[in-house]
């Protein structure tokens, strides 16, 4: 998890209550951050779009972990907790709706595909002002960009973390080196369990086999390299497969084109 840092020029819960405190409908905000900046947990009392037009975010919330490359984003409620680390220099975008059932917009945080209709009307509305008269080409943008969220695809970027101690031993070890090969097997000698349990342990926590949360944890963490401009075969050895092509070929299954189709 995070340590917080300060964020810049102004602190979190600042920020914080000045977007809360804002009564308009939808509203957009742009910030900037530098390489390796973490944004410490907090929540709004709306909801939230967070796209980064450059640079790749890990976020937290509760037992949830994303990796979020350019051009993708993050779905977050109102009142949920949330922690962000920045991975290179990242251009935040970010859209605030206020709670309305009648929206019907998703209950549930999630990574998302940003698609360049939504991209474009998120970068028009940061230099809109508010009040602005309902009728006007301000309210026209920000309307779009309520229909565009409603309607978010979901995208494959979760990593889910267990709550079971035993079991985070076993994913906090996978996260800090990928490209172990420790079978179940390995892993019962080491925690005096059962092969079995383990797996249990891991279905019931994740909602994933051993093998699918580590192949997860291993492709998202090669987004966070590739995105910083690690060689695919660098890439590919430090996770664990044995080949580039074994990597690209799993990329693939999982992400549904090739590392390199991914970030373009």
């Amino acid at each position: 998890m995070f340590y917080p840092k300060q964020t810049m020029f102004r602190s979190i819960d600042e920020h914080v209550r000045e977007i809360d405190a804002a009564p308009w409908r939808v509203s957009s905000s742009a910030n900037d951050y530098p390489a390796d900046w973490h944004i410490p947990p907090h929540s709004h009392n709306k909801h939230q779009l967070i796209y980064a037009i450059a640079g790749v975010m890990v976020v937290h919330a509760a037992l949830h972990q994303w990796t979020v490359p350019p051009s993708r984003g993050i779905w977050m409620p109102s009142g949920q907790e949330h922690a962000i680390r920045c991975i290179g220099q990242v251009k935040m975008r970010s859209v605030f709706v206020q709670p309305d059932a009648s929206l019907d917009l998703p209950n549930d945080p999630k990574a998302v595909s940003i698609s360049p209709l939504l991209s474009e009307l998120i970068q028009a509305s940061i230099g809109i002002a508010e009040p602005y008269p309902d009728n006007s080409r301000e309210a026209r943008v920000m309307n779009l960009i309520l229909d565009e969220l409603k309607i978010l695809p979901t995208l494959p970027l979760h990593l889910p973390q267990p709550a079971d101690p035993r079991v985070a031993i076993i994913c906090a070890s996978l996260q800090e080196n990928p490209g172990d090969h420790a079978t179940l097997a390995d892993w019962s000698g080491r925690l005096h369990l059962d092969e079995k349990t383990i797996q249990r342990l891991f279905q019931k926590g994740t909602g994933m086999t051993f093998g699918q949360w580590r192949q997860q944890a291993r492709l998202l963490q090669a987004l966070e390299r590739i995105a910083v401009g690690e060689r695919i075969i660098d890439v590919a050895g430090a996770l664990g497969y044995e080949s580039p092509s074994a990597f690209a070929t799993m990329f693939k299954k999982q992400f549904g084109v090739t590392p390199s189709q991914f970030f373009k």
